[in-house]
């Protein structure tokens, strides 16, 4: 039993509190402030001088009230029951603590992270006398449509000594003993700031499929890699994180508003749960992790809430299954150190922000990764930051510390987003870093020649941003006929293959095979008018030739009558400018 160290409040500045007498604390040691018993975090210790981060609001303490240290890090529950949830930063469950305290939050509310009381059909996998090492499964409890697998801990091992049989039980129940004495339950539980280790993370293959083309096709994440999204207010950075948690190709999804507005986290919370999981026809929330936290709840919560969900998805990870952690956003994470350390004093740098920014970026995303687990299972954890640049300056050190750190750069384009183009990702200021490990996954499994085409449409995009440049200055009448043929096919390639229609129910997901398809189309009429033109024929002939209008068309037809459309309108694309060709 840890011997709780205890002292009292000597200064407190917003949410920083500094306490005298607490010998034998440590770092990152949970404690609980004032008669309140408001939750706090250890963050710096001087002697017997504590400075103290605390999620809560401290309005109301007063210096010489107690401080008491619960030995025990930051931690989270990780076990069944977490699918479905809503969690602040620290992982309370809004729901049970709406129950206690009504709308808002009371301080000092201490509630379970899991339900204490429901009882879970445990079926055991191992028997009295097997070896289990750290994170082996146990057993595996069903959850909705997902299979629950339940972990020993990953800092214990050891041999069975006893195991239940199959049957219903709580998560306090002791499911299962170690020869060394170690009880096991359903739940255990992890610090959130260091990560669950594993026996080796691998090199990614795999690619994080998310349904959009334009990240699909042009700029690609892999499975366990980890991807940035900046972008300036009202461009789409929720929008498109809430698509690539419906759509992506992970099995569980876990959502961190962090610092968000309380508007749009509302939009979240309750389109969230109304939303159709495409994978099973059941809710999307049944595989669904969600942590609220607003950017008017304590700073300090703020700043935890990342590392509580980049645990969550590690846990998940371990299992065996592929995770994807929206993190929106990490400007606001960034603002609560920024906040954090102006309390404490430190030493600023550039804006304001810590001279350790770079490195606690560094260190959550680099939590993400294709790992195999100490049981041997493969798993991986994708991370995809919205990053908010004030004012859409890219050159922030928020966004560039992120650049430094992240494989995948999809740029969100304000100008696109007035002109009602989403997703409104800048295609000439987006990159990946992924494109050639991917190259052989897409030729094996999309097309033989999918790097080529899509290098193609690249350079007839950039070829198309060059000459409307020219188009503003002098008018399209100054150009020659290709040219004007080269803007014709970068704006169906804008509208109909990049621009998606996310109320569709066809076009607001789209799988490779048809990507593959459009990509096929949309080159083969810009190699047939071209020839077409060589021969005699006129730009406004081709301009006007109805095959475009069945071109643009092609994206709203349904996966299963794709094929036979495509095939038609390829015969017509080739049989049609023949036909025009003097």
């Amino acid at each position: 039993m840890t011997q709780n160290k205890q002292g009292v409040i000597e200064r407190i500045a917003g949410p920083a509190v500094i306490a005298r007498g607490m010998y034998g604390a440590k770092m990152f040691d949970i404690v609980r402030v004032g008669t309140e018993r408001l939750v706090g975090e250890i963050i710096r210790l001087d002697g017997d001088t504590a400075f103290v981060q605390v999620y809560e609001d401290t309005a109301g303490l007063t210096v010489g009230e107690p401080i008491v240290s619960t030995g025990l890090p930051l931690s989270v529950e990780l076990g069944p029951g977490m699918l479905n949830g809503i969690y602040d930063g620290i992982q309370r469950p809004l729901d049970k603590i709406r129950e206690q305290s009504g709308d808002f939050i009371a301080r000092g509310i201490e509630v379970s992270s899991l339900d204490r009381t429901k009882k879970w059909s445990f079926t055991p996998s191992v028997q009295v006398g097997d070896e289990v090492g750290g994170s082996a499964i146990l057993g595996t409890v069903p959850e909705f449509s997902f299979t629950h697998k339940i972990l020993t801990p990953p800092d214990k091992s050891g041999r069975i000594r006893s195991i239940v049989d199959a049957g219903e039980y709580t998560i306090d129940d002791i499911i299962a003993e170690l020869e060394d004495g170690t009880q096991l339950r359903l739940a255990h539980y992890w610090p959130v700031r260091a990560a669950r280790p594993v026996a080796l993370k691998k090199d990614p293959s795999l690619p994080f499929l998310t349904g959009m083309r334009i990240l699909d096709v042009l700029f690609p994440l892999v499975m366990g890699g980890a991807a940035a999204i900046p972008g300036p207010f009202g461009s789409g950075k929720t929008v498109t994180q809430q698509s690539v948690a419906k759509y992506g190709n992970a099995d569980i999804v876990v959502y961190v508003g962090c610092g968000e507005r309380g508007n749009e986290m509302t939009d979240v919370l309750v389109e969230f749960p109304e939303l159709e999981d495409p994978k099973t026809g059941g809710p999307l929330m049944h595989r669904t992790i969600l942590i609220a936290n607003t950017s008017n709840m304590p700073v300090a919560a703020r700043e935890a809430s990342v590392y509580t969900g980049i645990t969550l998805a590690e846990y998940f990870r371990d299992q065996g299954y592929s995770v994807s952690l929206m993190a929106d956003s990490t400007s606001r994470w960034a603002e609560a150190l920024r906040e954090i350390s102006s309390r404490l004093e430190e030493m600023p740098a550039e804006e304001g922000y810590p001279p350790y920014l770079s490195a606690r970026l560094a260190a959550f995303y680099e939590r993400a990764g294709a790992v195999r687990t100490l049981a041997g299972e493969d798993g991986a954890v994708s991370v995809i930051g919205a990053v908010s640049p004030a004012g859409g300056d890219m050159s922030e050190p928020v966004t560039q510390a992120t650049l430094r750190i992240t494989g995948a750069f999809w740029r969100l384009d304000a100008g696109l987003a007035r002109r009602r183009h989403f997703p409104a990702i800048n295609w000439n200021g987006s990159y990946s870093l992924f494109t050639p490990i991917l190259d052989s996954w897409y030729r094996q499994n999309v097309g033989e020649d999918f790097p080529e085409l899509r290098q193609r449409i690249q350079n007839l995009l950039q070829q198309e941003a060059a000459l409307q440049e020219v188009v503003q200055l002098v008018g399209p009448d100054a150009l020659q006929d290709s040219e004007r043929l080269v803007i014709e096919a970068g704006r169906m390639l804008r509208q109909d293959f990049l621009q998606q229609n996310g109320f569709d129910p066809v076009d607001a997901s789209a799988s490779m095979p048809k990507n593959y398809g459009l990509m096929k189309s949309m080159l083969s009429f810009y190699e047939n008018a071209s020839e077409a033109l060589k021969n005699g024929a006129t730009i406004d002939e081709i301009i006007q030739n109805p095959v475009i209008e069945k071109l643009s068309r092609a994206r709203y037809v349904s996966e299963a009558e794709f094929p036979a459309y495509n095939d038609a309108l390829a015969q017509e694309l080739t049989t049609t400018f023949k036909g025009v060709k003097a």
